[in-house]
């Protein structure tokens, strides 16, 4: 079967708001008016952390999709008028961030064990350091924002390959700038600022999977211990530690 990138269509569930005039639809979508939607309407639990797990009204996945936000737009700003960064939320908030991430993680490992049968995807969004500054639609209120996403191998392999041209493969550009320039200078740079017993740098070929061919370009972790780590809160701390570290690379860089 010819390896590459799949379309998959998932049903459209009307959402009940309009985008003001003048407003534009990034801008919209991190605004306080989106966020009352995600959690009123598709709020599933919101704790006193202000962490609000969340359905996905424009889903990637009919099996499983579902996000966490730590909303802090009425809590806590920054002089830039942006909510707390990752390197400015408070311990407890990561302690229960972390708890809730693990429970979600061990539900989907219990539910779909079979790597043959569902590909489990998690991933989290620390945008604020790569936003340009300037830009009013910045992605603050997602700052700290992991994103969990099941999908039945049966309908990747049944789905058709995706136009290798079409601009939504893309990242706006990031996937190329690391692949062409800065892979190698990535990874030293992990390699010599932290010292990780748990997480270690996958090779690509290892990483990779093999219908879709992705993830490219952006380096992938292998957890050494494998889901049983989620219990130890020292992955937790190099968790943190690389995605600060991803932040500090940035701020480098740019």
């Amino acid at each position: 079967m010819q390896p590459g990138p799949r379309e998959i269509t998932t049903p459209f569930r009307p959402i009940p708001l309009e985008v003001p005039e003048g407003l534009k639809h990034n801008e919209f979508f991190n605004s306080t008016e989106n966020l009352n939607d995600l959690a009123n309407n598709n709020g599933l639990l919101v704790n006193q952390e202000n962490l609000l797990l969340y359905r996905k009204a424009l889903g990637h996945s009919t099996e499983f999709d579902c996000s966490i936000i730590y909303n802090t737009s009425k809590t806590i700003l920054n002089p830039l008028g942006r909510p707390v960064r990752r390197t400015q939320v408070a311990e407890n908030v990561k302690q229960v961030w972390n708890r809730m991430n693990q429970i979600i993680l061990d539900y989907m490992l219990e539910q779909y064990p079979d790597p043959d049968e569902a590909l489990i995807l998690a991933g989290e969004a620390s945008l604020d350091a790569t936003w340009p500054l300037t830009s009013p639609g910045v992605p603050s209120i997602r700052m700290l924002h992991n994103h969990f996403v099941v999908f039945r191998m049966e309908a990747l392999r049944n789905a058709r390959l995706a136009d290798a041209g079409n601009p939504n493969l893309t990242d706006g550009g990031q996937h190329c700038l690391f692949q062409a320039y800065m892979r190698d200078v990535y990874r030293e740079f992990f390699d010599r600022a932290l010292n990780l017993k748990i997480l270690k740098p996958a090779s690509e070929a290892d990483a990779r999977i093999g219908l879709t061919g992705y993830p490219q370009g952006l380096p992938s972790w292998e957890i050494q211990g494998g889901a049983d780590a989620f219990r130890d809160v020292h992955f937790w701390k190099e968790y943190d530690e690389v995605l600060k570290g991803f932040i500090d690379f940035y701020r480098t860089f740019f």
